[in-house]
């Protein structure tokens, strides 16, 4: 049960910080598993490489069929000129995506329970869908950077309702890459869409407020452990890792089942996979 000094904080805010939400016998599990599924990925069946600041240029039917599947990302930066890798595959990732919660039991047992049920319903999700999961690497030294952004460009609903759920898995700090998010600024407009028609995406604009920058943000370094829980409409960030230390993290996008989910946005669902809640 959340307190009402953390609901007010994240209706103040548009963001709550809840340490040692995972254990780490959890998290062990939930990493080895994701080494697991990279070890067994082959990338002449067909790969990508993922950014963020330029997402539409990378779309292919590689990323468009991982709305419903589970597919490995490279990083940018792990190539070489000629195309090969500049270190070992497992250090080359940049993430798995997008339906491990609900393909994948070791991820399913992570992804729901009474505890992340209560927190989503607490922050007013009444009837909690979860669209996305994406277990995120951040590799040393190659960890890419992710622009500014709001979530619900990606999970369009009537009204806005997407909630981000985001675990950090190892120490996440201004080193290796940590968020960085702008408090109260999920009360500012969404600025773009990601639209889906066919097998064709584009980013639609839609205001032109600008982004946030790292002067007024603030960074959210966080422990192992910790759930961060955001508001769809917040801007957030994370720098480039140039550590030696990755930083793991999983992430969740939930909606609210009682909103109208946009018929264009890039994941959809029919009976084959119905979309599920927390519990």
């Amino acid at each position: 049960m959340l307190t009402p000094e953390q609901l007010q904080g994240f209706h103040r805010d548009g963001y709550l910080v809840l340490p040692h939400f995972k254990s780490a016998p959890a998290m062990a599990t939930l990493r080895a598993r994701a080494l697991a599924i990279v070890d067994a990925f082959d990338p002449t069946d067909g790969s990508a490489v993922f950014t963020t600041n330029d997402q539409v240029r990378s779309i292919d039917r590689y990323f468009l069929d991982s709305a419903n599947q589970v597919r490995c990302f490279f990083e940018e930066e792990a190539f070489a000129p000629d195309g090969s890798l500049k270190q070992a595959k497992a250090l080359s990732i940049n993430k798995i995506g997008h339906a491990m919660h609900d393909l994948d039991p070791v991820f399913d047992d992570f992804s729901h329970g009474v505890a992340l049920d209560t927190v989503a319903r607490g922050v007013g999700l009444a009837e909690p869908r979860i669209w996305q999961s994406m277990y995120i690497f951040k590799q040393p030294g190659i960890g890419g950077e992710v622009g500014w952004h709001q979530d619900a460009t990606f999970f369009d609903t009537t009204p806005t309702s997407v909630t981000t759920f985001w675990f950090a898995l190892e120490d996440a700090t201004l080193h290796n890459g940590c968020l960085w998010v702008q408090p109260g600024d999920h009360r500012t407009p969404l600025r773009e869409r990601f639209v889906r028609h066919g097998d064709s995406i584009t980013m639609e604009p839609l205001d032109a407020t600008p982004w946030p920058d790292t002067t007024s943000a603030v960074a959210l370094e966080v422990q192992a452990g910790t759930l961060v829980v955001f508001h769809g409409l917040l801007p957030h960030y994370s720098a480039p890792n140039r550590s030696a230390s990755s930083r793991h993290a999983y992430t969740l996008h939930a909606t609210d089942a009682r909103c109208t989910y946009a018929s264009s946005n890039w994941i959809q669902r029919d009976t084959t996979l119905p979309v599920r809640g927390f519990v």
